[in-house]
């Protein structure tokens, strides 16, 4: 065992991060995100952060900001303190031994224990993760203010700063023909400029995707993630089997390797949407596209609305991936009113440029970190409001 890296200890805290603009999906719509912050010190003195962030807390899948924190607290962290933070997979085969299922939660344990050992190591995340393939990710913009005009004027503005040239549209919450009147009138309003996906949360069957898919990738959309429950595996191989003129992706039906496996035996996916904190962390992130790459499945790097640190440590893995991309929308601190770092990742000619200093290569900025802490704040927990969704009114 090498004492300088022995876990010394593990603290997480729950932030609430007002949005620029609420942000509408199909089962809601929020105005705050709240993500779990964990920092954990090595013997050596060296500290790390990770991230776990949720959309609309449990409304997307079983973990909320509060029972990650839980997991945190009273189970992960006690059954790492005074091991080896350097054997990462033992470290993670301790975490299932202590706590079934929370993939979130281990996510962000995992992510702070890999940036604080890169930070002793004096060495860039992905150099832990095999090396980065490629210097900078194409960065997509969510188009999710449910305004037609709002929409458009957001995205010529990130045209205009070449911040953006892929637009994805979050769709479900109306009926279907006003979903598809809606994109239309967007694919219109960027007359080509743009390349277009979007994301119907689960909300259809598979008889309306069946019905209405066509005349989205009429419209001009090339990418559709997750247009039936996650569980409709039968209904997304027909649609991958089926559908012409754009790709089918899956987001809530790929969370585990197991997952994946599946979709990759019945050929039910294109693409699948990676997402660090539902793959249980970077290690399990990279076994994921390991399957999509032996499979020829492509992939895409998806976002949870994370700050920095999350942004960043789902840069440094998707950086070191190979098989066919489909871009990345790690949007997410453009998305919130502030960060709790002393400088985002640089956005270049459309594109997120990798971090190269020490572990995650973003610093924490302690004011900020507070300035947010649910805990000294009093804040209330996140706002979700479920019956605008329903109605696609504004918030």
């Amino acid at each position: 065992m090498q004492d300088r890296f022995l876990i010394e200890r593990i603290e997480a805290r729950i932030l609430d991060i007002p949005t620029i603009r609420p942000h509408k999906l199909s089962f809601g719509s929020i105005s705050r995100q709240s993500p779990v912050i964990v920092q954990l010190w090595l013997r050596n003195g060296a500290t790390g952060f990770g991230e776990a962030a949720t959309i609309g807390g449990p409304s997307w899948n079983e973990e909320s900001p509060e029972s990650i924190h839980h997991a945190i607290t009273n189970h992960l962290a006690p059954s790492l303190i005074g091991q080896d933070g350097a054997r990462f997979e033992a470290c993670l085969s301790r975490m299932d031994l202590a706590c079934k299922g929370n993939a979130f939660a281990k996510s962000a344990v995992e992510i702070a224990l890999m940036d604080a050992v890169a930070r002793s190591l004096q060495l860039p995340l992905w150099q832990l993760l095999g090396g980065k393939q490629r210097d900078s990710l194409p960065l997509a913009w969510t188009l999710a203010s449910g305004d037609i005009e709002r929409d458009l004027a957001e995205a010529h503005l990130r045209l205009e700063q070449k911040r953006h040239r892929i637009f994805k549209m979050k769709i479900g919450a109306r009926t279907p023909e006003a979903d598809v009147a809606h994109v239309s009138e967007i694919a219109r309003g960027l007359q080509g400029r743009a390349t277009l996906t979007v994301d119907v949360n689960q909300a259809w069957d598979g008889a309306t995707a069946r019905r209405f898919l066509p005349q989205l990738i009429d419209a001009g959309v090339t990418l559709i993630e997750q247009p039936v429950a996650g569980w409709n595996v039968p209904a997304l191989r027909e649609l991958t089997a089926t559908l012409q003129g754009a790709l089918v992706m899956a987001d809530e039906s790929v969370c585990t390797p197991y997952d994946a496996m599946r979709l990759a035996r019945e050929q039910a996916s294109h693409v699948f949407s990676l997402k660090v904190a539902k793959h249980g962390g970077l290690l399990r992130t990279r076994k994921v596209a390991a399957i999509a790459q032996a499979a020829d499945i492509g992939w895409y790097g998806g976002t949870m609305l994370e700050t920095s640190i999350g942004s960043a440590a789902s840069a440094h893995v998707f950086a070191t991936l190979g098989g066919q991309h489909y871009n990345c929308e790690l949007f997410g601190p453009q998305l919130l009113v502030d960060d709790i770092v002393t400088e985002r990742m640089a956005i270049r000619d459309f594109e997120l440029q990798l971090p190269d200093g020490p572990g995650l290569g973003v610093e924490i900025d302690l004011q900020q970190l507070a300035r947010f802490d649910r805990a000294l704040a009093g804040s209330q927990p996140q706002h979700f409001d479920m019956g605008q969704a329903r109605t696609g009114a504004a918030t």
